[in-house]
């Protein structure tokens, strides 16, 4: 049992909302509330969870020794003992497999998806996390697949590229907050327990986040001015939930400068109050846009 669960805490459950972002396509095309639709990315949220768990446990599998340093992730179930090697070896080669089978299944190209975001999350784990600047935009290039698969296992008729554009800088914000964070917390150790940190310090760092933050927010505009699921009426009513992105931006930033967070973005997004009611926000004013918006018009 103790070694169950320490395969269960290695697959980081906490890490599956990020894979909440396959939805998009399904929300953004105004096909929320069609079942069928609905259930076919829900299975594919369940089996992407299932492939992003393997990179997880590879991942970890890759990184033990340097792991046993690191002040919090040596309590990991593999550097700390709890999780056999082995048993971490079989569950790295079935989980993918049952996920790909299972795809291929109800949508060869979702299963194409799936073994693409396996094997650059293979290549991550073994040698572009050694990249500078590669390391970051490999974390990105998932998040992309993760919106690709979504909207490829449904037909999307109305599904904007801007939301690509907008995903991919969040999730490239995201990842090189997460770098900063890494690179204050853990010091002058840093080069050992993660040597691409010999090629970073908090000038770039920082210049990085400045691009991608103002970039993100001018996508996003662009995104609500020029997606053709939101044009309603020849009018520009999406704009109304700008706001609620520049405020989630603003206030992620000043947990990383003042508050001194960020170091895992799933636990800040968890955790934060004021964050988690801008996105709920901003969830509720785009469905009203969407949805509810276009019948009131008519």
């Amino acid at each position: 049992m103790r070694s169950l669960m320490g395969l269960f805490r290695t697959m980081r459950p906490k890490q599956w909302t990020k894979n909440v972002i396959i939805y998009a396509g399904l929300v953004f095309d105004g096909q929320l509330f069609i079942p069928n639709a609905f259930l076919r990315v829900t299975l594919s949220f369940v089996l992407l969870c299932l492939a992003a768990s393997t990179v997880y446990i590879i991942n970890d599998l890759v990184d033990i020794e340097r792991d046993k340093l690191h002040p919090k992730k040596k309590y990991r179930p593999l550097p700390s003992g709890q999780l056999p090697i082995p048993l971490a070896i079989f569950a790295a080669v079935l989980l993918p497999l049952v996920a790909i089978i299972v795809s291929a299944l109800y949508s060869p190209i979702f299963s194409a998806i799936l073994v693409l975001y396996i094997i650059i999350n293979v290549l991550y784990a073994f040698r572009l996390k050694h990249i500078v600047l590669v390391d970051v935009l490999t974390v990105t290039a998932g998040y992309v697949l993760r919106v690709a698969g979504g909207a490829l296992v449904i037909t999307v008729v109305k599904f904007s590229p801007w939301l690509y554009a907008v995903i991919a800088l969040l999730a490239l914000f995201l990842a090189i907050t997460k770098r900063r964070q890494e690179l204050l917390a853990l010091g002058p150790t840093a080069e050992t327990v993660r040597p691409i940190f010999k090629d970073y310090n908090l000038a770039l760092l920082d210049e990085m986040l400045r691009t991608v933050s103002t970039s993100t927010l001018v996508a996003y505009i662009l995104y609500t001015i020029e997606s053709p699921s939101i044009l309603l009426a020849n009018t520009k009513i999406a704009l109304v939930t700008v706001p609620f992105v520049l405020y989630g931006l603003f206030r992620y930033m000043y947990l990383i400068y003042v508050k001194g967070e960020g170091s895992a973005p799933d636990e800040v997004l968890l955790t934060d109050h004021p964050l988690q009611l801008a996105i709920f926000l901003w969830g509720v004013s785009f469905i009203l846009v969407l949805y509810v918006a276009p019948t009131l018009i008519k």
